[in-house]
């Protein structure tokens, strides 16, 4: 068998899938974006045929593009956008409604509500979560209680729901396998991460049939074959994990205390906590890094829903740069003696302040604030949120054990001023993988161990390297004043979003 390993990595804006050779390197890769809808505002959906569709195409110009035949592949593995919910007809595969995406917002009243009923304890303590609309389980329940006929045929057994790993795995099988991993599915709201098992009394409060759910499995694990008529062999799915968890193996963050944060759409910084399960007293998520050979491993959680989303709204919403990467060159000719904050909440605010309802704001603008301005403080403002993230952490986990060195990767990572920028903020060192698609190579590592051709944890974390380490440089004087400035926007925003 060839060493060849198919990674499939469906994001929120694209999917691409990527193809590494034996030697853990990358031979071939093709992407395609995928539409995004905004029916209402805090809306966001996508349609999950054509995520279907943009998979199957990605997947046979990487295989072409590599110069092999799908006989080449020894396994696939797939990581993908996290707590977006799919709801399908069980025989026909068709979906019953329009993808439902993680960072949209509709279900916010119903959070609110079950707030005020007293659960958000109750699910906290079973999930590790919090109950925001970030997650899939109010979104599933939005979507029984509004698509009509939904909740009688899924009581009936005729309806699967899915995260977008279930939905890509289906598919791929020809509708044989309704399953999905520990990762994905502790992201639902619905599975209690102690026991590793749908929880009964969740789904009976939410009201959701525990018929439609699918099967969880460990993250290296035999999620069935590939139907042959797709690219022409039946290959098997051996690795499944939600992208930021892919992310933290891609950066060979098996130790406890080792962290990673990647900079895509969003910003998710991931500390591994080992066998421990740490309850977080600062509004971080207490989720599974992974689970391998039958032993869980948790993880604290911070998830920032703008990040390179700030970006993309400077070249689509405003015009002022051309593609993302000029972000970086136009913030390093801001005039240093304005101080501008951007709080990007376009679809609320995430850990630490759990905020659904703030909307983005823009304070300190002076007459001769211009685009310059606007890039510094958009980028900056990725850098204020992980210092948010990292100072819960360190109050969770405790500062001595918690490691110094961020783990970087994702698309914003590629951008020397906005990985300085982050090192100055956090004021620690900031390590940017050799390999950026690590989230990709996270969830090829899973099915090329499983298929028994690729290095185990210990040898593939030895074998992770540094493309360049940001040290912080800036005088702590300004530092003390821009977070001091950061914390003033925040608070600002987020009591006018309370008060209206």
């Amino acid at each position: 068998m060839s060493g060849y390993i198919l990674s499939i990595d469906q994001g929120t804006t694209s999917s691409r899938a990527i193809i590494f050779d034996g030697d853990m390197k990358m031979v071939a890769s093709a992407q395609q974006e995928i539409t995004q809808y905004y029916p209402q505002p805090g809306w966001v959906e996508h349609d999950a045929t054509e995520i279907w569709q943009s998979v199957v195409d990605t997947v046979r110009k990487a295989i072409a593009d590599a110069g092999l035949d799908a006989t080449d592949i020894t396994a696939i593995g797939i990581t993908n956008q996290r707590e977006t919910v799919v709801v399908w007809d069980r025989k026909s595969g068709t979906p019953l409604h329009r993808a439902i995406v993680w960072q949209d917002r509709r279900t916010a009243e119903m959070c609110e509500s079950l707030k005020a009923d007293g659960y958000e304890k109750l699910f906290s303590a079973k999930t590790g979560l919090l109950l925001d609309p970030y997650f899939s389980g109010t979104k599933l329940r939005w979507l029984l209680d509004n698509v009509d006929g939904l909740r009688e045929k899924a009581e009936a057994g005729g309806v699967c729901f899915g995260t977008i790993d279930s939905w890509v795995i289906y598919n791929l099988t020809g509708g044989r396998v309704h399953a999905t991993d520990a990762t994905n599915a502790s992201r639902t709201l619905l599975y209690n991460i102690d026991d590793g098992a749908w929880d009964e009394e969740l789904l009976g409060i939410l009201g959701i049939p525990s018929a439609m759910l699918p099967e969880v499995r460990e993250c290296a694990d035999d999620f069935g074959r590939v139907d042959k008529a797709l690219f022409g062999e039946e290959l098997p799915i051996l690795g499944v994990a939600g992208d930021q968890q892919a992310a933290a193996m891609g950066n060979a963050c098996f130790e406890p205390g080792m962290m990673k944060s990647t900079y895509g759409t969003g910003c998710f910084a991931l500390l591994n906590t080992g066998r421990d399960r740490v309850s977080s007293s600062n509004r971080m998520l207490t989720t599974i890094a992974y689970r391998l050979d039958g032993e869980t491993t948790y993880a604290l959680e911070g998830s920032i829903f703008i990040a390179g989303a700030a970006v993309q709204w400077l070249r689509d919403g405003l015009g002022i740069i051309g593609q993302a990467s000029e972000a970086g060159m136009l913030a390093a000719k801001a005039d240093p003696g304005q101080q501008v904050y951007i709080v990007p909440a376009f679809t609320g605010l995430g850990a630490p302040y759990w905020d659904p309802a703030a909307r983005g704001a823009i304070f300190g603008l002076t007459r001769n604030s211009g685009p310059a301005e606007f890039a510094r403080a958009v980028l900056e403002s990725v850098a204020y949120q992980t210092l948010d993230l990292l100072v819960a952490m360190k109050k969770d986990w405790g500062a001595n054990q918690l490691e110094t060195v961020l783990r970087v990767d994702g698309g914003m990572a590629s951008s020397d001023w906005t990985m300085q920028c982050l090192a100055d903020i956090t004021d620690a060192p900031v390590d940017r993988s050799a390999i950026r698609e690590t989230t990709a190579l996270g969830a090829a590592w899973l099915a090329g161990s499983k298929a028994g051709i690729w290095r185990g944890r210990k040898d593939f974390a030895q074998a992770w390297t540094c493309d360049r380490r940001f040290s912080p440089s800036m005088e702590e004087t300004e530092r003390q004043s821009k977070i001091i400035g950061w914390k003033n926007a925040v608070s600002r925003m987020i009591s006018d979003a309370s008060a209206g």
